[in-house]
């Protein structure tokens, strides 16, 4: 028998089964190397916080490990199973995976922002991005680059097996199979979120550093769900597009315009609607006195002791369903932009806090303080609370004016956030009455909470006070987002006896609601025309904004007059719950009148949100 180098392309059927065995064994072996390798330089770019802790984090955790491995690897050999050269193969699993890693770093290194699957759908705002910052390259860099090139190489000289038509077939199948439980692996929200918790090196309220706790193969994989955005049933985007192309973006008359400033309220209600616990009227006193000088409503939320920025997103979009917003989306500041208005806000937090860096961007302001870039020096790089936040806002309003423009802003506060602590009492101890037998943790709970409420409460008299003698026309909204946090499984809320069983109307409006306020200064009232008293609908997030725009006058952007209707019939619509207020009733089955509206709506809000309109403002 004729002796064949072991590195020859094919084997020779006339071989022994051991050599062919031994040939196969090489070249798949060799291949399982190579792609590993590659997942592992993936690997090594991911961990951009804490590098050499994070990249040794992911190994300690096998499960991350192996999700970001083993799809370098499954796409390896559908690769070579199917084009039937190894080097290929590992050039193209290389380009994919290491392509995609790099841009996800520049992009964490520019934005502080990953790259998700979603924005690979997005290619004119990643060419955008792309045109504003200047690539480069690290020594790490070159050395991977020249890694890989060295892996080529071997594979080209030395793993030269081309497999025949019936071992590709069986080698595509096998790859398929492997693929497709590992897929399940990687999109199922119980492995992401609990059995691949990192949480050791980051902070876990962070998206990005979750995302970085994890590597970056897994997790991009697992941002195509959330990239799938599907329409409403029976959305028809003809029908949407003829439904708005009937309403125009009604200009603000330039003496209408007057300044609007928000400020929602971290874990903000008004406890005294409910009667209990027994309070020490002072807590809101001034916030009583502020309501019987403005326009007051019920804001029915979504969310419940957290998800800020359900509530946040609603009110600057308009939107009852929510989406990514990782491009430039329709939003109100984008339509306050357009009328001639500076368009900013505040939050004394970090940047990356659900993102806000970048999503506000994308929402329409033009600028966004928050710790980072505006608090640090004042907090020493921690949060800000009220008692800092509030006269800042006074400062930065007059930066804004000084402009020479209208002004919107935005503005959320991070006193509020819970937890309470239950061990001792940061704002005193005389807020709560202990007519209800509460254990020392359930008091000190409520003080904390109470305490907190009333020192926000003298800060809003402040400021009020200020806008008061301001000669600038000014409105101001104050809303809570969401009921706080009472202790682990809303303990203390059922020892002041607050019914929270939100299947009865009583324990619904309990779970979900919270007040807003909308207030104006003399001279907004003047130049409107308007008083700015009494009650006002309830409303759920999605239409608050419509309210401060009737309380005002202007008749808005065409989403918003497209809308009016649902919103006068249907002004309430809790997703969660899948419950509306239809006619003034808490109900799960609209009329036909209200489902007809509603269906009209959940197509505006999709055409409006995927269809940007305000590009000339970018």
């Amino acid at each position: 028998m004729k002796k064949i180098p072991l590195f020859q392309r094919h084997a020779d059927p006339l071989w022994p089964a051991w050599k062919t065995v031994l040939f196969w064994g090489w070249n798949l072996f060799w291949g399982l190397c190579a792609a590993l390798g590659v997942g592992l330089v993936s690997l090594v770019f991911a961990a951009v916080i804490q590098q050499k802790a994070m990249l040794l984090s992911y190994f300690q955790t096998p499960l991350i490990a192996f999700l970001n491995l083993a799809p370098v690897a499954v796409l390896y050999f559908l690769l070579y199973f199917l084009l039937g050269r190894a080097a290929l193969a590992y050039a193209l699993t290389a380009a994919v995976t290491l392509g995609l890693t790099m841009a996800s770093w520049f992009k964490l290194q520019f934005r502080n922002d990953p790259l998700m699957f979603e924005d690979l759908l997005l290619l004119k705002e990643a060419g955008d991005m792309a045109g504003k910052y200047q690539l480069f390259l690290t020594k790490s860099m070159v050395l991977a680059l020249l890694l890989v090139l060295a892996g080529l190489v071997f594979l080209a000289l030395c793993v030269r097996g081309r497999p025949g038509p019936r071992l590709r077939l069986f080698g595509l199948t096998a790859a398929i199979l492997c693929a497709l439980p590992l897929w399940d692996l990687t999109q199922s929200d119980h492995v992401y979120n609990d059995r691949t918790a990192n949480n050791g090196l980051i902070n876990q309220w962070s998206a990005t550093q979750v995302y970085v706790s994890k590597g970056f193969v897994y997790p991009f994989l697992y941002s195509v769900k959330s990239a799938s955005d599907a329409p409403p049933e029976g959305y028809d985007a003809a029908r949407a597009e003829t439904i708005l192309s009937a309403y125009e973006d009604a200009d603000i008359p330039e003496d209408k315009k007057v300044s609007v400033l928000s400020i929602m309220l971290e874990s903000y209600d008004d406890f005294t609607k409910y009667g209990t616990p027994t309070l020490d009227p002072k807590v809101y006193e001034v916030y009583h006195a502020l309501e019987a000088e403005s326009l007051t409503g019920d804001l029915i939320t979504n969310i419940f002791a957290g998800g800020t920025v359900d509530s946040e997103r609603g009110f600057l979009t308009g939107f009852a369903d929510l989406g990514s917003f990782r491009a430039p989306t329709n939003a109100y500041p984008w339509y306050f932009r357009g009328q001639g208005y500076t368009v900013t806000g505040a939050h004394p937090c970090y940047a990356w806090f659900y993102n806000r860096e970048n999503i506000n961007q994308n929402l329409g302001f033009t600028d966004y303080r928050f710790v980072e870039n505006y608090f640090s020096p004042m907090t020493g790089g921690d949060v800000g609370y009220d008692d800092l936040f509030f006269p800042e806002l006074i400062k930065l309003w007059e930066e804004d004016k000084a402009l020479g423009q209208p002004v919107f802003q935005y503005n959320l506060t991070y006193q509020g956030h819970g937890p309470y602590n239950d061990d001792k009492t940061w704002w005193g101890d005389d807020y709560v009455v202990n007519d209800r037998g509460y254990t020392q943790a359930e008091l000190n709970i409520l003080n904390n909470y109470f305490g907190s409420i009333y020192n926000t409460n003298q800060n809003l008299e402040a400021f009020f006070d200020y806008f008061r003698a301001e000669t600038e026309p000014v409105v101001i909204v104050v809303f809570g987002d969401h009921n706080p946090w009472l202790g682990d499984g809303n303990s203390v809320y059922e020892a002041i006896g607050l019914d929270l069983d939100f299947s009865t109307p009583e324990g619904f409006y309990n779970y979900y609601s919270t007040r807003y306020l909308i207030w104006a200064n003399d001279a907004a009232k003047e130049a409107l025309g308007k008083d700015f008293t009494g009650e006002g609908p309830t409303v759920s997030p999605n239409f608050l904004m419509h309210v401060v725009f009737e309380a005002c006058g202007w008749e808005g952007p065409a989403y918003m007059q497209a809308t009016q209707a649902v919103m006068d019939r249907v002004p309430v619509m809790n997703t969660p719950t899948g419950l509306y207020v239809e006619d003034g009733v808490l109900t799960g089955g609209l009329s036909p009148e209200g489902e007809a509206l509603v269906e009209e709506y959940d197509i505006l809000q999709y055409y409006y949100r995927k269809n940007f309109l305000y590009d000339h403002l970018r």
